[in-house]
């Protein structure tokens, strides 16, 4: 196990190290992996963190083996990109704590906890809230370090922005603080580097905001067939809708009965209030209630109250655990009507029998501050495939390419959360903020102690691949498939 008899794995962590040849290796593996597209890739050691201590002694052990670090909180990465042939795996599964400081509403948080099914009911019994990812099972950790495209991201913009302080293990193996004051090049790059941050943080300060009062929702659910339509109104009308309103245009499989529909995909509307009061909730959701499309509706609820429960179980339902998962996503930006056409495939020709989806998640243009997130525009387009047999890997994968392939003249990127750069190249962040994270990244880890970014032949360059400085087209130089 260790090489140093004075330090086995017994005294050295509090939590377990599991080396390839050891019982348990391969749960450890891949035991907290939310999908089931497993990696073909294999750590020399995966250490199931219990404490802060277990990582930073875990940093020093792969600097002694020569290995690199790979990181896992959440497990909700699809590409699962901490799990690498050359790199100690730290999971943080067992290192969960929370804190909140009721005078100032900010909470202290390890990077494991869940959104939303720990760190929201933590909140709640304090009347606060944070905006983590949707579905509730996401782990703080990675979803900020890619900025973070959590509730209300429409109004509120990424959740990093919340970030005050991270305390961090450099590559140096030492823990330390870093905020707008003190190791301020760390705390830049954490809010949005993603996967190839320089660092493993053992705990984020986050400023939490008021649990809203009122929370209030609008569903419309409509034949796919009027997606156009409705898609080019909401396009241009959610630009006047409140900053409140989270909202979300999704192609979707539903599982449930729907009157006067006989199966397959509808196109649906969603519109979350978050407010203080009934008033202002339906003020706010007004527009969507008075959309010139309602007419052809199948369901309409406008303006129902509803709870953050309720509504982290109808995102959870969608994003059921244990399947396989193909995902994309686009930052489009162009005439609506344009973009409406090249998404016809995504929305309506999906595959049978796979209850996937597509949406188109809106923002609002904001002045947030400097962070390495710095590419969005005000429409995301995301693609969920999900199935359940392994034959079916490729045909997916090529069904994605070809079906994103039409809004390439409209992407400006995409989100790291909903990406694979092994299978498609796409830019994740503005061209001076990766060279900015470029020159970070060479100063605080020289030596590559922690493992870069999983991506194709050549490593990542944030570039979109069908556009090149030199006009070269990329696509034809893809990796194999993943």
């Amino acid at each position: 196990m260790i090489d140093n008899p004075t330090l086995t794995a017994q005294t050295r962590f509090t939590g377990t190290l599991f080396e390839r040849d050891d019982e348990g290796y391969e749960n450890a593996r891949i035991g907290r992996v939310f999908h089931s597209r497993y990696p073909d890739r294999f750590p020399p050691a995966v250490l199931m963190a219990e404490t802060e201590n277990d990582i930073v002694e875990g940093v020093r052990l792969a600097k002694e083996r020569g290995w690199k670090v790979g990181i896992r909180s959440g497990g909700h990465s699809f590409p699962v990109w901490g799990v690498r042939d050359d790199a100690l795996l730290i999971d943080l599964g067992g290192y969960k704590e929370f804190s909140l400081d009721e005078n100032t509403g900010v909470v202290s948080v390890t990077p494991s906890v869940q959104g939303g099914s720990e760190l929201g009911v933590y909140l709640e019994q304090f009347g606060r809230f944070f905006p983590g990812g949707p579905c509730p099972t996401v782990g703080i950790g990675g979803f900020l370090l890619q900025g973070g495209m959590g509730w209300n991201h429409r109004g509120w913009g990424w959740a990093s922005e919340q970030v005050l302080a991270i305390d961090v293990v450099t590559a140096d193996g030492d823990l330390v603080r870093a905020d707008a004051d003190q190791n301020s090049d760390l705390f830049w790059a954490a809010r949005g580097a993603g996967p190839g941050f320089c660092g493993v943080i053992t705990r984020f300060h986050l400023q939490t905001r008021p649990l809203p009062k009122a929370l209030t929702g609008t569903m419309q659910i409509y034949p796919v067939e009027r997606y156009a339509e409705i898609l080019e109104w909401l396009s241009e009308a959610q630009k006047d809708i409140a900053p409140s309103v989270h909202l979300v245009a999704v192609s979707m499989n539903p599982q449930f009965e729907i009157p006067g529909h006989a199966g397959g995909y509808v196109f649906a509307v969603w519109g979350l209030a978050f407010c203080d009061t009934r008033e202002e909730a339906e003020q706010a959701l007004a527009p969507l209630a008075t959309a010139p499309y309602c007419e052809h509706a199948l369901i309409v609820n406008n303006a129902q109250p509803t709870t953050m429960q309720s509504e982290y179980e109808f995102v959870d339902v969608t994003h059921p655990k244990g399947f396989r998962y193909r995902v994309e996503s686009a930052w489009v930006e162009g005439p609506y009507e344009k973009i409406a056409a090249a998404a016809q495939t995504l929305v309506m020709d999906r595959p049978s029998n796979e209850p996937g989806h597509t949406f188109f998640q809106y923002t609002l243009p904001h002045e947030g501050p400097d962070q390495a997130m710095s590419l969005m525009t005000e429409m995301m387009v995301g693609v969920y495939i999900i199935y359940s047999d392994a034959a079916d890997d490729e045909k997916y994968r090529q069904w994605s390419l070809g079906a994103m392939k039409h809004l390439e003249p409209y992407t400006k990127g995409q989100y790291w959360g909903d990406s694979d750069q092994q299978h498609r190249r796409v830019k994740c962040l503005s061209d001076d903020a990766w060279e900015r994270l470029q020159v970070i990244r060479a100063d605080r880890d020289p030596e590559g102690v922690f493992a870069d970014y999983l991506a194709g032949a050549g490593g990542y360059q944030n570039i979109n691949e069908w556009e090149t400085p030199d006009g070269v087209n990329l696509t034809n130089t893809m990796s194999q498939p993943v």
